[in-house]
């Protein structure tokens, strides 16, 4: 579903960074992966590049065959709004709107009826448990409520790929596990693709897969199996072997 070959970021300027060297990747269609990886080690350059919000410097990025950064400017802008959901970890909602208004904006850009809009936002908002806050300004909300939002906005049009930043970040320890097992119940219903950058142990042990990347490189992977509890240690391990600093850990028990 996604191949990531070859891929390699520099950036160019008084001193030469190398950001990715050589990256190949691959996640199946239904598969739901984590990126892990210290501060700095090229996971959100990785995410950026396959969201179309980077170029890559070498290598190509083929979701479903196609590789988005051939596309032209209007093609590509049709490409992300289709193909790809995106959820951050600011949330990154319009405040000026309200819940619904915010969860039907993709389909707003493509001209849709107001009554279809209307009939979807409900249906993903009454799977996300936040038909109560529909007609709230994003300001009246919970940081849990805003991360569902933005999940609702980002599945609306049913996404072949959705790539979660930090989805996490800004939530207390009962938000963050709701939304995990939101994301995770999504993939399991609905089949879609997910990939997830974060550092957060707990939230990546929700994943199938983790893959963890060390300046800039792929380092190893590790599969979850049937043991979620045993996945997290392993997550645990592999991050402190890759000498992640203490706030890259997470110190909480799976539940």
């Amino acid at each position: 579903m996604l191949h990531v070959k070859q891929v390699s970021k520099v950036y160019e300027g008084k001193v030469t960074y190398n950001a990715l060297t050589d990256i190949d990747l691959t996640i199946q269609q239904g598969e739901f992966v984590g990126v892990m990886g210290p501060s700095g080690s090229g996971k959100t350059t990785l995410l950026n590049i396959i969201a179309t919000i980077d170029e890559p410097t070498a290598g190509d990025v083929l979701i479903n065959g196609n590789n988005p950064h051939r596309l032209k400017k209007e093609e590509l802008a049709k490409f992300r709004r289709r193909e790809l959901g995106f959820v951050f970890q600011d949330f990154n909602l319009l405040h000026t709107l309200t819940v619904e208004e915010n969860i039907v904006l993709p389909l707003t850009l493509d001209g849709g009826k107001v009554a279809e809009m209307k009939q979807k936002a409900y249906d993903i908002a009454g799977k996300l448990g936040i038909t109560g806050i529909m007609k709230k300004r994003t300001y009246e909300i919970s940081g849990g409520q805003a991360q569902r939002t933005a999940i609702a906005r980002a599945m609306i049009h049913s996404p072949k790929l959705l790539l979660a930043d930090e989805p996490t970040g800004n939530l207390d320890s009962k938000a963050s596990k709701d939304v995990m097992e939101m994301l995770e119940s999504i993939n399991r219903n609905e089949r879609t693709t997910m990939m997830l950058v974060t550092h957060d142990a707990l939230a990546a042990s929700y994943c199938n897969r983790v893959v963890f990347i060390q300046d800039g490189r792929l380092y190893t992977e590790i599969r979850r199996g049937d043991n979620r509890q045993a996945f997290f240690q392993k997550i645990i391990d592999t991050l402190a072997l890759l000498g992640g600093h203490a706030n890259d850990l997470s110190s909480i028990r799976v539940q």
